[in-house]
């Protein structure tokens, strides 16, 4: 009898190119995901996944599925599928879903986070994950712009203009800027987001930190509806990881 198994994995994200598989490019997450399971199970498997996180862009939580005959233990998947995945992606957890869920067909709230270095110099030990801003950023006028971008709105302002998505209307549940030390956090939760609208999301608020947007141009540039109307950059992927995914309907699972 056939089980859909759904998996959460952490990955640094450096050296693939995405989450997605890529025809004829094996370095992607869901392409060395579907190797490890294939050699595992002995037939050949292929993950669906719930967010296809960019080229560089780390991961926590991401979750995918799949589905098996095999009797192995649901637990024993994470420690099995580990010894056959290279050391930067590791399955964290594994748990058995009714065999009609699709991650990416049902509500969920995500949660990425942006990290910014926030020193004249890089820390190499972190600058694999943060981007580095060497001028002096102002946290309270980010989170007075942060601020704006709560709530449902079209964030068509905020995405990639070629993204391919039906409408440009989503929602975000919480935006918050914090600080430790040199490192600036911009975390962000909400129930879908569109092609880099984290990253562009990220550089608005680099920009009215360092005095180039009052949090009110935010607003501005959120009614706009139209990305070249926001003069902030997208920021690099290398400072974005997706932490977590809640599936609400799995939340008693």
């Amino acid at each position: 009898m056939s089980r859909r198994i759904l998996i959460y994995v952490a990955y640094d994200g450096t050296d693939y190119h995405g989450f997605a598989r890529l025809k004829d490019d094996p370095q992607t997450i869901e392409g060395k995901l579907d190797v490890a399971l294939t050699s595992l199970l002995g037939t050949e498997t292929e993950v669906t996944g719930t967010s296809r996180t960019d080229s560089g862009v780390h991961a926590l939580g991401n979750a995918a599925v799949f589905d098996t005959v095999s009797s192995i233990p649901v637990g024993n998947f994470p420690d099995a599928l580990n010894t056959k995945l290279p050391q930067d992606i590791r399955v964290r957890k594994a748990i058995e879903v009714p065999g009609d869920f699709h991650p990416r067909h049902t509500e969920t709230i995500k949660t990425y986070r942006y990290e910014i270095d926030n020193e004249r110099i890089a820390d190499p030990l972190r600058a694999r994950y943060s981007m580095l801003v060497g001028y002096d950023l102002d946290i309270g006028r980010m989170n007075e712009a942060a601020s704006k971008l709560t709530g449902e709105h079209d964030f068509k302002s905020f995405c990639s203009v070629h993204t391919q998505a039906f409408t440009t209307v989503r929602e975000i549940t919480d935006i918050a800027v914090t600080r430790q030390g040199v490192q600036v956090f911009i975390t962000v939760k909400g129930r879908g987001f569109l092609y880099n609208m984290v990253r562009i999301i990220a550089g608005t608020l680099i920009d009215a930190g360092r005095g180039r947007l009052a949090p009110g141009d935010v607003a501005d540039i959120l009614y706009a509806v139209d990305r070249t109307k926001n003069p902030a950059p997208t920021a690099e992927a290398k400072g974005l990881t997706l932490v977590n995914i809640d599936f609400l309907e799995l939340e008693d699972v």
